[in-house]
């Protein structure tokens, strides 16, 4: 058994330098705390945190948009229901965070199922100007009712999930790479052992195609929102915790297209892209509030400038440098290999051509 495991290891990572790399860095991940220390330390600390929480929420969106192209314009609602709904327990039932936090990551469930009903029989733009209604719907609600949920003030004053900073970091690494491990499996259009990833692909290229095959496009929907819910609740469960307070700030439509902007700018439909782009901006922005004057012209201009050259996406141009796909059997292999590792079919014709 464990031999079998070290053999696929070695076949479906080591021999792969994309998800080498993509390996390292998540072993680097868990020695940060090491390099920043004191203060200054726990400042760095608090943007790595926020960066995993929002990797998760743009992971989440590239599995809904991305992979099955329900295009979702207001993503910040499931992100923001977590937080509210957290909150609302922590504050008024006195939950824990454990607790708090998957009942959070539920309540996303339940409105990634609400958001669902009318993406059932709308597509495109149609499906986007919807679901961007929703967050103003809720935030509505939220100005209504400010006794019971704050208002523009918010809900103040939730426990801590822990009283170390460093403990917080390694939650939220563990917390990250489990969810997107999964979402990964879940996406995997290869995979031998869940195949709502192909689904999803034939659902995203021709929903009437896949339906006529005799797919559940319905289920599957509902399937891809639910998902995208779970995960972008917990990124929101975990962030009103860490911050302390959950508000109209977590339902904003700034939120909806910054996750938008992260995975665009490291590739959409890849996974790893939307990680890529959250560590690359959202540290950027973070840096940048040294000169307010020129933080989002600068922000602008790396945008643009990485949509005329690397339209696909940072993370997706690295790999297309680093590897190369066998004509034959679609196994990647490393950039300068003359032939397949698996097939042996000769690979440096087909790059010249």
């Amino acid at each position: 058994m464990l031999r079998r495991l070290l053999k696929d290891f070695q076949g479906d990572v080591l021999a792969i330098p994309g998800r080498l790399l993509a390996l390292i860095f998540f072993m680097i991940l868990f020695f940060i705390p090491f390099f920043f220390q004191g203060s200054a330390g726990s400042y760095y600390l608090r943007i790595f945190i926020f960066a995993n929480m929002y990797v998760i929420f743009a992971v989440s969106w590239d599995l809904l948009s991305g992979y099955t192209g329900q295009l979702n314009f207001g993503h910040a609602l499931f992100f923001g229901v977590a937080a509210y709904t957290t909150a609302l327990l922590n504050i008024h039932l006195d939950w824990q965070p454990w607790a708090t936090i998957p009942i959070g990551a539920l309540a996303g469930v339940i409105a990634g199922l609400v958001v669902c009903l009318p993406a059932l029989r709308l597509r495109g733009p149609y499906l986007a100007l919807v679901t961007l209604a929703f967050p103003l719907i809720l935030l509505g609600i939220i100005f209504a009712f400010t006794d019971f949920t704050g208002g523009e003030l918010g809900i103040s004053g939730l426990d801590r999930i822990s009283n170390s900073r460093t403990t917080d970091y390694y939650i939220s690494v563990a917390v990250m790479i489990v969810s997107v491990m999964i979402m990964w499996k879940l996406t995997d259009a290869g995979s031998s052992l869940v195949r709502t990833g192909i689904v999803f692909h034939a659902i995203r290229e021709d929903e009437i195609a896949a339906r006529a095959s005799g797919i559940n496009t319905i289920r599957y929907k509902m399937l891809a929102f639910a998902l995208a819910g779970f995960f972008a609740g917990i990124a929101g469960a975990f962030h009103a915790h860490f911050m302390r307070i959950a508000g109209p700030s977590n339902l904003e439509l700034t939120l909806s297209f910054q996750v938008i902007i992260w995975t665009v700018f490291g590739g959409i439909t890849s996974i790893y892209g939307p990680v890529v782009g959250v560590y690359i901006l959202f540290p950027l922005m973070e840096f940048l509030r040294a000169a307010p004057e020129v933080r989002y012209l600068i922000f602008a201009g790396i945008v643009v400038v990485m949509l005329l050259f690397m339209p696909e996406g940072i993370a997706v141009w690295v790999r297309d440098k680093i590897e190369r796909e066998c004509p034959r059997c679609k196994l990647s292999n490393i950039a300068f290999r003359k032939t397949c590792r698996a097939c042996n079919t000769r690979l440096y014709e087909h790059a010249v051509d």
